[in-house]
């Protein structure tokens, strides 16, 4: 059939495409269904307000499937210390990369220079091992249908798409985790996180910084021009309230959170705010699919570790089905796909319940 894959991947954002990429240089033919093209990030336009917190791990990945070095070439910005306190009492610990003895604790990217980043090393792949990869975006799913052994996907402009293998990478509102029927947890945190950057009167000093308020976690993460990107993590209300202040006074507001830990807020640009909620799928596999990121699990944002959480996702599961693929067994089985949720449901289950208890540890009074 002329569109029939052996693995469809829904969702081209930083999971899915990081899947994509560890899975170039098999012979596997792949579709990657995406809405939203993404866009590459010059070196002088303005940082997007949603980044994330690369760890190590991650890196090595996004190295292996080169990708990095074009994350480099747009901009990317480490961080050498990590510093957290709690502003309502005397705790406080520091983490510093000397003390581990490697150059740097991660690296803040822009989710944007993530996902364009990984784009271009897919692309690039694709046309240096015979084109087995489809990239289709702009894309709308009209309609997904299940049966463990050919996955149906209808596309907003008709065509029909098939596969032995469907993966849900399309984020904590997935169509794919609904069409298959997999029931998830859900526990709102009860809480926004307020998103901007902001130019502060002393410099970040290369550290990532938090600061642990009744309301939840504030966070300064550095920037490679010298600003800051805030995550500022609060109640619904008190996001609502923020919001609605004028440029001046949201930053004598947050100057004042934070402690003044790096001096005055000079200025501040866009803000945003979205829903934090803590969700976990039942399960991540079924016959002929399987979950990875944030359709299988999101988290609190106050370490960073959700976009982390997905790749080691994305990388596991590109094992496991690479390991099939070279020991001639059903790499779509639920027997092979099932070596992939025991891999990282534990280890995701741990990091959940570590956020959400930093969470409730720091907000109780």
């Amino acid at each position: 059939m002329k569109n029939h894959y052996d693995i469809i991947i829904v969702g081209g954002g930083m999971v899915g495409l990081t899947l994509a990429c560890a899975l170039a240089k098999t012979n596997l033919k792949i579709a990657i269904i995406e809405a939203h093209a993404p866009k590459a990030v010059a070196a002088d336009s303005e940082y997007g307000l949603r980044v994330s917190a690369i760890s190590r791990a991650s890196q090595q990945v996004f190295t292996h499937v080169g990708a990095w070095q074009h994350m480099l070439a747009q901009r990317v910005s480490p961080y050498e210390h990590m510093h957290v306190w709690d502003a309502t009492g005397d705790g406080r610990i520091h983490f510093s990369a000397a003390d581990l003895a490697v150059d740097v604790l991660g690296h803040i990217v822009e989710n944007n220079v993530v996902q364009s980043a990984l784009l271009t090393s897919l692309l690039q792949m694709n046309a240096e091992h015979g084109g087995n990869t489809d990239w289709l975006c702009p894309v709308v799913i009209e309609n997904i249908h299940i049966d463990g052994n050919t996955n149906r996907v209808t596309l907003n402009n008709g065509e029909l798409l098939t596969s032995c293998l469907l993966i849900g990478a399309d984020g904590a509102h997935s169509k794919v985790r609904a069409a298959a029927g997999i029931l998830i947890e859900e526990a709102p945190y009860q809480q926004q996180a307020v998103v901007c950057v902001v130019q502060s009167s002393k410099y970040h000093q290369h550290t990532a910084w938090q600061c642990f308020l009744p309301t939840g976690p504030l966070a300064f993460l550095p920037l490679a021009d010298g600003r800051c990107s805030i995550v500022w993590s609060t109640s619904d209300t008190e996001a609502a309230r923020l919001l609605a202040l004028n440029a001046n006074d949201f930053c004598r507001e947050l100057e004042q959170s934070f402690e003044f830990t790096l001096g005055a807020v000079k200025s501040v640009g866009e803000r945003a705010a979205f829903p934090l909620v803590r969700r976990h799928a039942k399960h991540y596999v079924a016959p002929g699919l399987a979950l990875i990121g944030d359709a299988a699990h999101t988290i609190h944002p106050l370490a960073g570790q959700g976009v982390n959480l997905g790749v080691l996702d994305a990388a596991s599961l590109a094992q496991v089905i690479s390991d099939a693929v070279r020991e001639r067994r059903d790499f779509h089985s639920f027997n092979t796909l099932r070596k992939y949720e025991r891999w990282r449901r534990g280890e995701n289950m741990l990091m959940m319940h570590s956020m959400s208890g930093f969470k409730y540890l720091f907000g109780n009074d």
